[in-house]
């Protein structure tokens, strides 16, 4: 079978629209993993305590790679597995912006940068997920004037990883949809202290993370699964990194510590068994 009837190219409009996003979410969490201190006079809302916003912070800049690795893809079939996830995410932001819309830097009082930030965090959000829903339209259209687009004949993940990446979306969503819903009794089972603005934006992140785990493994497919394999990657070394530098915000004996250094355990073999995978000589000839 030839490469043109295995898989739908990326339009162009789509590949750019990732590099955008990615770009934007860097910017995101430069200024939460590199100035988590800062957050008051940089950030369109302050972040407290400082783990908060390095967490965050390795989340965003994952997500960059996420969508790098997505806007780099051939065809559709890996790329989608960038595009979903980051329309959920920005989606759960943009609700979650809404809905707590006080605590954001839009007054007089807050500093030029700070409402510079906030402006331009609610066109983002309000902007990001609408383009992404009418370009992704655009693009399974494409899908559907391929002649013979398949996805069968591939290397298909092994079915204890496929287990292991269920186990992880299903923590992933129904605590991210947990903090999203009730903030003020999930954020009791996070490891360090959380408002409901904060809970909320990590829950939004824990959706987001959930659906990719999901989609990766229903995805089937080694090649295709690489842009969440190296996410999940990046995600765990940048959250190794916070923990180094932040990790006093944490009881590591109680079980909210272990089952969060638990679950970053389980990301972390999951992407990197994917990922190894990915990357063997059989299935790169394939």
């Amino acid at each position: 079978m030839s490469a043109s009837t295995e898989a739908t190219p990326l339009i162009p409009a789509m590949r750019r629209l990732l590099y955008v996003a990615a770009f934007l979410v860097f910017l995101a969490g430069l200024v939460l993993f590199v100035f988590p201190l800062r957050t008051a006079e940089w950030f369109a809302w302050t972040v407290n305590p400082p783990m908060t916003a390095v967490f965050l912070g390795a989340a965003y800049w994952s997500a960059a790679g996420l969508e790098v690795t997505g806007a780099r893809s051939a065809s559709w079939d890996s790329a989608r597995l960038a595009v979903w996830p980051v329309f959920v995410f920005t989606t759960l932001t943009l609700g979650v912006t809404l809905l707590h819309l006080d605590r954001f830097h839009l007054s007089a009082d807050s500093g030029f940068l700070a409402q510079v930030a906030t402006w331009a965090w609610l066109a983002i959000y309000a902007i990001v997920p609408v383009a992404m829903l009418a370009i992704s339209w655009i693009q399974i259209r494409a899908l559907r004037s391929v002649p013979g687009s398949v996805t069968a004949g591939r290397p298909v993940l092994p079915p204890a990883l496929r287990l292991l990446m269920v186990a992880i979306a299903g923590v992933l969503l129904i605590y991210g949809v947990a903090l999203l819903a009730v903030p003020a009794y999930a954020a009791a089972w996070w490891p360090w202290t959380l408002s409901e603005l904060t809970a909320r934006a990590v829950g939004a992140w824990l959706v987001g993370l959930g659906w990719s785990a999901a989609q990766g493994q229903l995805s089937g497919d080694l090649r295709t699964v690489r842009p969440v394999a190296l996410t999940s990657v990046a995600f765990v070394i940048l959250q190794v990194i916070a923990l180094l530098r932040y990790g006093g915000a944490l009881a590591w004996t109680s079980a909210q510590a272990i089952g969060f250094v638990a679950v970053l355990l389980a990301i972390g073999v999951a992407g990197g068994w994917a990922l190894v995978l990915s990357r063997s000589p059989r299935v790169q000839a394939r």
